[in-house]
């Protein structure tokens, strides 16, 4: 498997194999290539973001960890039906979304 490193903004180009029970990354240029890769090709997760609709108009929220990728469509399903009057950055808008253990917080302000 290919994929480009996301940790950090070099983006390193990775490439995964799975070898018996190892799992071989090559082309991380750090340990944190490493870890990112073997995670992209065991349980791969993301961080979500998205825009609830309040009464004063929309605001950013994102996820308070990483959620497993085959999940995020629920996630985003999720939050699209929010609608809160009002919220200030660090508001909890919606606490354990899809039983993942993460809360969906405001990130910004009006």
């Amino acid at each position: 498997m290919k994929t480009t490193c996301i940790m950090c903004p070099v983006g390193c180009e990775l490439n995964i194999e799975k070898n018996g029970d190892d799992i071989i990354v090559t082309g991380n240029g750090c340990i944190r290539g490493e870890t990112y890769g073997k995670a992209e090709l065991t349980n791969p997760k993301r961080m979500v973001t998205a825009l609830i609709n309040t009464s004063k108009g929309v605001l950013p929220v994102k996820t308070t960890d990483l959620v497993p990728k085959n999940m995020i469509n629920n996630v985003l399903n999720a939050i699209k039906d929010i609608y809160v009057d009002t919220a200030k950055a660090g508001d909890i808008v919606l606490k354990n979304v899809c039983n993942l253990g993460v809360d969906i917080i405001v990130t910004g302000n009006y």
